[in-house]
């Protein structure tokens, strides 16, 4: 399998100090910890990044300090999507000029483009670098799912490589990964060993930010086809997805996990997100706990 941006990458969070602005140095020790347990790639200024409510600048300075930390030793993905094409296509400039490994482009999103409005601005996007770009299927959240016969359409995109793949429906993921060489990487972690049974090549994950190493294990049972201890993993990281994935926001939830970890200060986030409260980490302390990871 063809896996253009690594096997298990973080959809990492954006560390803030205790007043709100960027903590750049926090970013590189939260990096550096994700690569040192498992991570072979890192998404950034992804939605778990915040990527609403940080500048362009400080977009650029957060992905600039994350090559520096960790470039040479993992793939790092810039999010470059928004509901403007040129401002898309702006930013993916940008990221290219800063040395990311590739860009990561969600559906624009509250505009609810037509689907040959999709193939025309993912496919600018992808034109307007030499970068490969990953696809951010993602419509609980923008509103607009890709079409299966869209994204068959656009893997005819030389730079188009990849999709994160957060639309749960896997029999559609199943009829693009047979039509196509696009390499699927799960981006729900709830649905990460059902992707990796039909044919990705990993994930874009939050629950990475306390479970990597476990992810990595994932994924290299299920290369060596042994469903069982994939299953069995699978099952005891379920109280992890329940924590971080469902209980509160995934930025919140990440960010309260790398805090108990000691990897990052602050669980700070920008409104209208609002960090997690004290009995709100409370129970994801047990919720980590049980899912074996050791605070």
């Amino acid at each position: 399998m063809t896996a253009p941006f690594g096997r298990v990458l973080t959809a990492m969070v954006t560390p803030f100090t205790a007043d709100g602005a960027l903590d750049l140095a926090g970013a590189q020790a939260l990096a550096s910890h994700l690569v040192d347990h498992g991570c072979d790639g890192l998404v950034v200024s992804g939605t778990t990044g915040e990527s609403p409510t940080t500048s362009d600048d400080e977009k650029d300075a957060l992905l600039r300090a994350v090559l520096e930390a960790v470039g040479d030793h993992a793939a790092v993905v810039a999010g470059v999507g928004t509901y403007d094409t040129a401002r898309t296509v702006e930013a993916a400039q940008h990221a290219e000029k800063a040395g990311a490994a590739g860009v990561l482009v969600v559906t624009p999103y509250y505009n609810k483009p037509p689907q040959a409005g999709l193939v025309q601005h993912f496919s600018a996007v992808a034109d307007a670098t030499g970068l490969p770009a990953m696809l951010y299927d993602i419509p609980g959240r923008t509103g607009t799912a890709i079409a299966t016969e869209t994204l068959i359409r656009l893997a005819e995109h030389p730079r188009i490589v990849a999709v994160k793949d957060a639309k749960g429906d896997l029999f559609g993921s199943a009829q693009v990964m047979a039509a196509t060489d696009l390499a699927y990487y799960s981006g729900e972690d709830a649905l990460n060993l059902p992707l990796l049974a039909l044919g990705a090549v990993g994930m874009v994950s939050v629950v990475a930010h306390g479970f990597a190493g476990r992810y990595r294990e994932m994924v290299e049972a299920v290369d060596a086809d042994d469903l069982t201890a994939a299953r069995r993993i699978n099952g005891e990281l379920v109280p992890a997805v329940r924590g971080i994935m469902t209980r509160m926001q995934g930025a919140i939830a990440a960010k309260a996990t790398a805090q108990l970890l000691g990897v990052i200060k602050q669980r700070t986030v920008r409104l209208p997100l609002v960090e997690a409260s004290d009995e709100d980490v409370a129970v994801l302390r047990a919720d980590l706990d049980a899912a074996g990871l050791a605070l």
